[in-house]
């Protein structure tokens, strides 16, 4: 008799499982901690600062219209996001958080034959898309784990369909500036699609945001994949978008399934475009938080990847000092923070750390201490 791995299609059964940041519940119950409240999450780059407030406020105003399906066409937040971002609604497309956008890419552009170009410490979900559309991937080494686009650039063949930037990059916490930007899109081949990952830009200065829409403007073969899940707290709901050339759109509307993004979601979205209270606390809290976690880092000998994101990537493992990442996340979690382990990224020696409150921040550079001191 076949099992279900019979005939699936090959190579599904090969495929690692992606491993979230742990939530806080699952924790309390495995390690029978009776008061979650007393356990911090400082795992999945989310916004320590909560759901934007007037998002909130939109939601609870919605709360009674839920019996009827979302607007198919999320008219009102693409309006929104048309005026905010200067683009025409047609290159405008709405989401369940931007991994659905990755997946909407890959149905589209990928297939058996095809590959993508990607950094070799990037999003692990580029990964998993090109592996579950049969595609191959070209993993292109880091500088000083920082996008190397004249590497990536050099990688690309004729069978190449899509090259991922994530920038700022999640895990690693950098990222490339307009300029190199810029360079790499005056070579980059006619038959590629360059996706812009930008899950973390509004976290940055205004100065340091590069402008990857004017390439959408011109008509570049570029899809910009963005989400609200982290400068403005709505992680829970999973909405994104996708800027793109109206012709692109077009085709990853074809594959989109209807009523993809939720009632609620869109009308809390459009609320917190318009928080920018919400936006500057979490950008000025951010700062502070790397700032501080960096100084610490320092004082207790630890090398870690300056960041421009809400996360910063450390180091807890060295020849002085032997403990792997995945002991100290272990070792963390049982003192209640949750932080995130990097060996399924291939970064073993390190742990992940989002940046979260001052009193959050200062439990945990606590807790560091007395584990690499004991």
């Amino acid at each position: 008799m076949k099992t279900f791995s019979d005939i699936a299609n090959e190579g599904i059964g090969k495929l690692a499982t992606y491993e979230p940041g742990r939530p806080i519940e699952e924790v309390a119950r495995e390690l029978g901690i009776e008061d979650p409240a007393s356990i911090i999450k400082l795992a999945s780059n989310e916004n320590a600062l909560g759901t934007s407030p007037k998002a909130v406020a939109a939601m609870r105003g919605a709360a009674t219209e839920m019996y009827r399906y979302p607007d198919g066409g999320a008219y009102y937040l693409k309006q929104a996001l048309a005026g905010r971002l200067k683009l025409e609604e047609t290159q405008l497309l709405h989401v369940n958080g931007s991994n659905e956008a990755l997946e909407l890419l890959g149905h589209v552009f990928l297939g058996p034959g095809a590959n993508v170009v990607m950094a070799e410490y990037a999003f692990i979900v580029y990964r998993l898309i090109a592996a579950g559309c049969r595609s191959d991937v070209v993993s292109v080494p880091m500088r000083e784990l920082t996008h190397d686009l004249p590497a990536m650039l050099e990688a690309i063949t004729p069978d190449t369909r899509i090259v991922f930037v994530s920038n700022p990059n999640n895990p690693t916490g950098t990222m490339v500036d307009g300029a190199e930007i810029e360079r790499f899109m005056d070579k980059v081949p006619d038959h590629v699609v360059t996706c812009f990952d930008e899950a973390y830009v509004e976290l940055l200065p205004p100065e340091m945001q590069p402008d990857t829409l004017r390439y959408v403007r011109e008509g570049r073969k570029v899809v910009v994949t963005r989400t609200f899940s982290k400068t403005f707290g709505l992680a829970g709901l999973r909405i994104g978008y996708v800027a793109a050339p109206a012709e692109c759109i077009s085709l990853l509307n074809r594959v989109r399934q209807p009523f993809n993004v939720n009632a609620m979601a869109m009308v809390a979205a459009i609320a917190a475009l318009d928080d920018t209270e919400h936006v500057a606390n979490t950008v000025a809290m951010v700062r502070d938080g790397l700032d501080y976690l960096e100084r610490e880092f320092l004082d207790m000998g630890l090398s870690y990847v300056p960041a421009v994101a809400n996360f910063i990537l450390v180091e807890t493992a060295s020849a002085a000092r032997p403990t792997a990442g995945r002991k100290v996340f272990e070792a963390l979690q049982r003192k209640g923070i949750i932080v995130r382990a990097m060996d399924g990224y291939g970064l073993p020696a390190y742990v992940r750390v989002t940046v979260g409150t001052r009193d959050e921040n200062e439990r945990l550079v606590r807790a560091l201490r007395e584990l690499l001191t004991g």
